[in-house]
């Protein structure tokens, strides 16, 4: 399960993504350089023959045990996320072939706008499919809907199986989740698909929508707010837990309250990585990103400039830290203590490094690789006081 939502608006595009995965399973976030041309290329499943060659990505969001991303940003500032989608198609019958995180990846190293991602997700998916395994442990096949977003406009995506249909976001916010939002008003679709189609008839109506429909309800709230949100409320958000008082869920109720945007279904699924990136139009504008590991509530969004992303947050053992903090959190039986002792310790750390990011930027030195508060300097040393903060918390 995850929640992706995206704004654009004059002066660029916020894209934001919260990635929930198995509670144990490990996500990373590193930047990868450009890939020449060479020899071939595997996916999770797949040879795809020859490689091309891939961009730059600034940002890579990558459970470690597998080759796709679970949602990135690339050196052209096209940034991607998908989500699991329940469809009449039978996922359980398809063959290993790509993973919705293949996709993303693949679509991140070949496109330098949206539309082009567009064009590479929707040609992957015709002529390779969508199966195998996105967990580890068990056999759990799926299909995505995704976002694709840069700094002039978004596309929402969804597909099942081989098929697909596609809606143009130019102004305004929007955000999906775990079901297929889509109706008449896509715009491109597979052959299959004929004009005016309800894409609601593939829906498996099998398969609540209020699992998705309550967190839909706080992250399209976000994105279609009058003013335009900012990366802090995108992160207010992205730390939703469904409660008036911002206490951990109980549990799972049978009308599905309880899953909520920063997810703790104990034993089942977690938010394991959270990700918001600015993607300005102006092209001598920093894009900067906001990366946490873990659940949000028991995270820090370090920031960063483009491919300047703090080092440690590529390190399993950063991840596994921030996983005994949430464990923590979630033993405690009023829901509420642990997590409000934890955020006074990294809340005043957390908006230092804002500050700083945001002075950064002001001052126009993301270009001054070389120089005192530049984005390199600034990715290099942002971990030490979350690190600081961490040994304070015992974790």
């Amino acid at each position: 399960m995850c929640d992706t939502l995206c704004v654009v608006g004059a002066h660029g595009t916020l894209f934001a993504k919260n990635s929930d995965r198995p509670p144990g399973e490990i996500q990373v976030a590193r930047a990868f350089a450009r890939r020449p041309r060479g020899r071939s290329l595997r996916t999770q499943y797949l040879d795809l023959g020859p490689d091309p060659g891939a961009a730059a990505l600034w940002v890579a969001s990558q459970p470690a045990w597998l080759w796709g991303l679970e949602h990135g940003i690339n050196e052209h500032r096209v940034a991607i996320g998908n989500q699991t989608v329940y469809t009449i198609d039978d996922r359980w019958a398809a063959p290993a072939a790509l993973l919705g995180m293949d996709i993303v990846r693949l679509a991140l190293e070949r496109a330098s706008t949206a539309d082009e991602a567009l064009t590479v997700v929707t040609a992957l998916v015709e002529r390779h499919g969508q199966g195998g395994s996105g967990w580890q442990h068990e056999r759990q096949p799926y299909f995505s809907s995704f976002v694709i977003a840069d700094p002039n406009r978004a596309w929402l995506v969804e597909t099942s199986g081989r098929i697909w249909v596609a809606a143009p976001l130019d102004e305004g916010g929007a955000a999906l989740s775990n079901r297929l939002s889509l109706g008449t008003e896509w715009t491109r679709a597979s052959p299959h698909v004929t004009a005016g189609t309800d894409w609601q008839r593939w829906r498996d109506p099998k398969a609540p929508t209020a699992i998705a429909d309550l967190r839909l309800a706080v992250t399209r709230a976000c994105a279609t707010a009058s003013p335009s949100p900012g990366y802090r409320s995108i992160i207010e958000a992205l730390r939703d837990h469904g409660t008036a008082d911002g206490a951990l869920p109980a549990g799972v109720r049978d009308d599905w309250a309880g899953v909520s945007v920063c997810m703790h279904v104990r034993g089942y699924q977690a938010t394991t990585a959270s990700c918001v990136a600015e993607l300005p139009r102006d092209p001598e504008a920093p894009m900067r990103h906001w990366v946490a590991l873990g659940s949000p509530c028991a995270s820090v969004y370090v920031p960063g400039f483009g491919g300047a992303i703090a080092p440690e947050l590529a390190e399993p053992a950063t991840w596994q830290r921030f996983a005994r903090l949430r464990d923590r959190i979630e033993s405690d039986p009023t829901r509420s203590e642990e997590l409000a002792a934890t955020r006074a310790v990294l809340d005043p750390v957390e908006a230092e490094l804002w500050e700083q990011a945001d002075l950064c930027e002001q001052a126009g030195r993301w270009e001054q690789a070389g120089t005192a508060g530049s984005p390199v300097e600034l990715a290099a040393t942002a971990f030490a006081p979350v690190d600081a903060a961490l040994t304070r918390l015992g974790v």
